[in-house]
């Protein structure tokens, strides 16, 4: 039986030289593989109290609205900066060559709203710290953030349960 690991692809120095890209949209564009993502993503949040799911931009919004859909919940996407058309707040966070910025519509969470923030992968963990960031600046809270893959040796997985969170992942690539 295949894992979700078997369908993500291995794409050798992209963007750059020396990078070992997981392109995860042959996870995506196969059914069965999509399906066993999706669940497995959503299994452990199943019964929990959950208001909202929080995609972070882009491929977040792929899998985080497959899992609102598929827990009747409604989605929310955190997107880069510049992309939403309403009044926003923004977080900047770091990235490997310099900084980014991240923002949500002011209105799309309540306070006290429980939310699980999802994404295709878990790196350094700076656009999902971001996230966690702007859904407490509204004061909601996230009860965890779920990836289909994570590389364990960049650190992502350690700074968020550092603040405090509850991390799920679906696989790893070590040594990237």
């Amino acid at each position: 039986m295949k894992t979700v690991k078997d369908y993500i692809r291995t794409i050798p120095d992209f963007p750059h030289e020396g990078i070992m890209f997981r392109d995860v949209t042959t996870l995506f564009s196969d059914p069965r593989g999509f399906r066993i993502a999706i669940d497995q993503l959503l299994h452990p949040y199943a019964g929990q109290p959950i208001d909202k799911v929080v995609g972070l931009e882009a491929r977040g919004f792929i899998l985080g609205g497959a899992i609102a859909h598929q827990l009747s919940l409604g989605f929310v996407p955190i997107r880069k900066k510049g992309k939403l058309p309403g009044k926003t707040i923004e977080q900047d966070y770091v990235l490997e060559y310099g900084t980014a910025t991240m923002e949500v519509h002011d209105d799309a969470l309540q306070p006290g709203e429980k939310v699980l923030i999802v994404d295709d992968l878990l790196a350094t963990g700076g656009t999902a710290e971001a996230g966690i960031k702007l859904v407490e600046r509204m004061g909601a809270e996230v009860i965890g953030c779920a990836f289909v893959i994570d590389l364990p040796d960049l650190g992502g997985r350690a700074k968020l349960e550092g603040l405090g969170m509850n991390v799920h992942v679906l696989c790893d690539f070590e040594g990237d």
